[in-house]
């Protein structure tokens, strides 16, 4: 149980990164909002594929 809520507040701080820059800084533009959420979830699955999947 404590590893899916590890697994659920990381997938939230993602969520809550990419929504909030999103709405502070690229409202009005699509595909740098789409070139950053791409890179943010990328930089995500990266760290969680070194640091989070074998603990």
């Amino acid at each position: 149980m404590g590893r899916q809520l590890g697994l659920v507040l990381y997938v939230l701080a993602m969520v809550g990164l990419i929504v909030g820059l999103d709405v502070a800084f690229f409202r009005d533009h699509f595909w740098p909002r789409v070139m950053l959420n791409v890179g943010i979830v990328l930089v995500f699955l990266a760290c969680y594929l070194r640091f989070l999947k074998h603990s």
